[in-house]
């Protein structure tokens, strides 16, 4: 009984606890693939899940487990938005918030790259450096991508903007 015992320490100490770690970034980083995505429930879905399967698949490699989902989680979603080519799920599954529609549907229009630049900046509140680390970009390439996405937001909203970087 204590070989038992034994082999279930191990197993709790080959790697970190996913159970807390999706309790504690599962649904920031859910908003920000959907953010990525356009609205695609479906996407985020699926690309969330599948970044924490493959995250406890491979537990014991890992050893920032916070950016590595970031990043696999935007991966996989970026490869699921390139096999669909349509221009939306026709089974309702973007989200359009009355109060957000608009803004929904302009950040659709633009490229994944700058969704997820601008969903992360604005409202998961980080850095340019901290996006860089979590989507695996050069801080140079997200400050592009937030000048971009900025830049087609107030041309598609028709909005002023004031710059806060």
């Amino acid at each position: 009984m204590a070989l038992v015992h034994r082999v279930k320490v191990l197993e709790i100490d080959a790697g970190p606890d996913y159970d807390a770690l999706y309790r504690e970034i599962g649904p920031q980083l859910w908003r920000a693939i959907l953010a990525y995505s356009g609205g695609r429930r479906d996407v985020a879905d699926d690309a969330v899940g599948e970044a924490f399967a493959r995250a406890m698949e491979s537990r014991t490699h890992i050893r920032s487990p916070f950016p590595w989902l970031y990043r696999t989680a935007f991966r996989i979603a970026a490869a699921e938005l390139r096999r669909d080519v349509r221009d939306g799920p026709e089974d309702g599954s973007y989200v359009d918030d009355p109060a957000t529609g608009d803004l929904m549907r302009a950040m659709r229009r633009l490229s994944p790259k700058a969704r997820a630049a601008i969903y992360l900046h604005y409202q998961a509140d980080l850095s340019v450096r901290e996006i860089a680390r979590l989507t695996g970009s050069s801080v140079a390439a997200v400050k592009v991508q937030l000048h971009r996405g900025r830049t087609r937001l107030r041309e598609l909203l028709g909005a002023e903007e004031n710059d806060h970087d």
